[in-house]
Parts: C-alpha cells; sequence; structure tokens
C-alpha cells in the first residue's frame, strides 16, 4: 500500500468517527472550552473555561455575571465558543488542562516553550498554538480527547494530536446530568441514589481469576466482563516497548472489540456514579479562568 493509499484509509476512519461523535449523546461531560469575543471594542479577548455543560455556559457569558457568566467575560460580548476539547475521565484531570492552558508560561509540562510571562502572546492563533503543543506532550497526549470545533470559522491546528484524538466540529449533545466528586465550585444536591455493590464484591478477574474488590474493578464497556484495573493495564500494555503504567488503548481480552482506555476508566466511573451526588454546576470556572487582555 502506498503512502497515499495509508494516509487516504486513515482520512476515512476518522471521519467515519467523527459522524459517530457527533451523533451520540456524552454522559459525564467535561469539557475545556475557548471563547473568541466578537464585540468590535474587544476585538482579540479571548477566554478559557471549563465546563460540564457548553450549551449554557456560552448564555451565561452573553448574558454577564449577574446570569452566571464570569466577571471577566462579563460586558464584553457577544462571544463564540470557538471551540470544546472534551473527553476528560474527570473533573480534576480537566480542570489542571485548564489551568495548563490558560498558564503556559507557568506549567512545568510547557517550560520547553520558554514562554516569558511579560511578553505574552494576546491572540487567538497564540492559544490554538498552545492547545496544538498540550494536546502532544504527556500526560494529555495519552487521554481519549475530541477536538470539536464549534465556530464556522474553523482553524487548522499547527500540530496535529495523536492519531487516537478526533478533530471534528458541529454541536454536541450533552447528557444532562453529570455525576461526579463534589467540589468547592459546585452546589451538591442532597439527594443521592441508591447503589447495589454486592455482584461487583464478588466478581473474578476474567484473566487472573480472582476475586476483584470494588475500588480495583473495571469492565469492558461491550461485554461487560470484568477484570482488575492492573490485569487489564498490562494485557494492554503488554506489546508496548515503552515502560507505561496506563495504557491508550486495546482489545477486550473476550469479545476482541478495540477499546480507548478512557472509555473503560469512564464506563468505571459511569457504573458508580449512582452512588455520588448529582451534582449543578452554577459558576463554572468564575475565579479560575483566566482571559487575554
Amino acid at each position: 500500500m502506498s503512502i497515499e493509499d495509508t494516509i487516504l484509509s486513515i482520512d476515512n476512519q476518522l471521519s467515519t468517527s467523527f459522524n459517530e461523535i457527533a451523533d451520540i449523546e456524552v454522559e459525564n461531560f467535561f469539557g475545556c472550552y475557548l471563547l473568541n469575543s466578537l464585540n468590535p471594542a474587544c476585538k482579540g479577548r479571548t477566554y478559557i473555561g471549563f465546563t460540564v455543560d457548553p450549551h449554557r455556559r456560552i448564555k451565561q457569558h452573553n448574558k454577564g455575571k449577574d446570569f452566571g457568566g464570569a466577571k471577566k467575560t462579563s460586558g464584553k460580548g457577544p462571544w463564540e465558543m470557538v471551540l470544546i476539547v472534551h473527553g476528560f475521565p474527570n473533573e480534576i484531570t480537566a480542570l489542571r488542562f485548564e489551568w495548563a492552558w490558560q498558564n503556559p508560561e507557568q506549567s512545568i509540562r510547557l517550560k520547553h516553550l520558554n514562554l516569558s510571562k511579560n511578553k505574552r502572546k494576546c491572540t487567538l492563533q497564540f492559544k490554538l498554538k498552545i492547545l496544538a503543543e498540550m494536546l502532544c506532550i504527556g500526560p494529555w497526549a495519552r487521554l481519549p480527547l475530541t477536538v470539536r470545533w464549534l465556530s464556522d470559522k474553523k482553524q487548522v491546528l499547527e500540530r496535529m494530536p495523536p492519531l487516537h484524538m478526533p478533530i471534528t466540529s458541529g454541536p454536541i449533545n450533552v447528557s444532562k446530568q453529570t455525576n461526579t466528586i463534589p467540589s468547592k465550585r459546585k452546589k451538591t444536591s442532597k439527594q443521592t441514589l441508591p447503589i447495589n455493590d454486592d455482584s461487583r464484591c464478588f466478581s473474578s478477574c476474567s484473566l487472573c481469576n480472582n476475586i476483584i474488590q470494588p475500588p480495583m474493578h473495571v469492565s469492558c464497556p461491550k461485554c461487560s466482563i470484568s477484570f482488575h484495573i492492573i490485569c487489564l493495564s498490562k494485557y494492554f500494555l503488554k506489546n508496548t516497548e515503552e515502560h507505561y503504567i496506563i495504557p491508550i488503548d486495546g482489545s477486550c481480552p473476550s469479545c476482541k472489540k478495540s477499546l480507548l482506555w478512557g472509555e473503560i476508566i469512564q464506563n468505571k466511573y459511569t457504573n458508580r456514579s449512582c452512588s455520588l451526588p448529582t451534582v449543578t454546576h452554577s459558576n463554572e470556572s468564575d475565579d479560575d479562568d483566566d482571559v487575554i487582555q
């Protein structure tokens, strides 16, 4: 097969992946977004934030701080949400990504860029350049992330992300509820749903045949067969030359379906989410988001 045929094959696979992603509803959504001001008086102003509901969040930013928008964006709109990066396994991972994207000159992961805070770039292109770099370095390069363009004015990233990270466009269908571990930035409802962990407490690992304690339990999202998280990780990494602890992807030992490691972890949190409070994110990242002046 020629190089051209290989590239065409990859493009076709990615295009199919994009269509599938656009059609499904995303549960337990955690995303980091980039806003751009359309106000002529605030030309060049951008804003980076975290959200579990991009549709609600952009409305809040455009309505102002009295309606849940951040102080730094209030009165400087209208704003457009240029893109959003989603697929983070949990809120903490997304917030760490958000902080590094906001503060690249302070991030240890981005020290090799030799950025100066005093000469910080102020353009949308610069923020996209930082994003492209972040997607290609650890630990983010090993996450099952998706880059989704939400603006009609789609641009090109300077560096292509790893092949397991699709780049797509169009609106996203987000599940109405997100179950997560409560943090200071959220209001937690008092209601919790019952959970029955008896089946998982007595399940055995399909790789080592030993009993699995619930904290170490993961299952295949396709066939629901159970494993120790360490056993499955070692199975996925058995043909990897580099010494990683966390794999990127692999095939289920039972159903042989291809899986991203992030899918497995998200499935684990989804299965246990009914034991956690259902939370409402009111003012996401109001105090921690960064705005380019």
